[in-house]
């Protein structure tokens, strides 16, 4: 009986191993973005407003891991803080997530952009 309790044990431990190494995946945790529109804007400065509206760049997350522009739909990954669009209009675009409502636009070498794509709310309307 004790080498069967042990088998067990140990089959057991291998299956936890396991499922947890399937939601490893690099870069972190596969996640979703909350539906609704992102507005995208350049920083402004003290002669004018504090941000200039890229209206080319806003997008609206409408499912679980779709996007849609003025050009199109396409789809997008979220793992760990980097949202990567895949398919699509914005295809290859990439954003670091800086909170679960403000993003970062990315330049190919991976570093922050002045670009940031803010989570529509009702005291941001445009």
């Amino acid at each position: 009986m004790p080498l069967a309790k042990s088998m067990t044990k140990r089959i057991a431990l291998a299956l936890i191993a396991l499922s947890s190494a399937a939601g490893a995946v690099p870069g972190g945790l596969i996640d979703i973005l909350p539906r609704g529109n992102f507005i995208c804007e350049l920083p402004g400065d003290a002669s004018g407003p504090a941000g200039l509206h890229d209206l080319d760049a806003d997008f609206t997350i409408i499912n679980d891991s779709s996007y849609r522009n003025a050009q199109g739909d396409g789809i997008y990954l979220l793992t760990g803080q980097r949202v990567i669009m895949t398919s699509g209009p914005m295809n290859g675009t990439q954003f670091r997530r800086v909170t679960d409502r403000f993003l970062r636009k990315l330049d190919a070498s991976g570093s922050d952009t002045k670009l940031r794509c803010v989570f529509r709310v009702s005291n941001n309307e445009r």
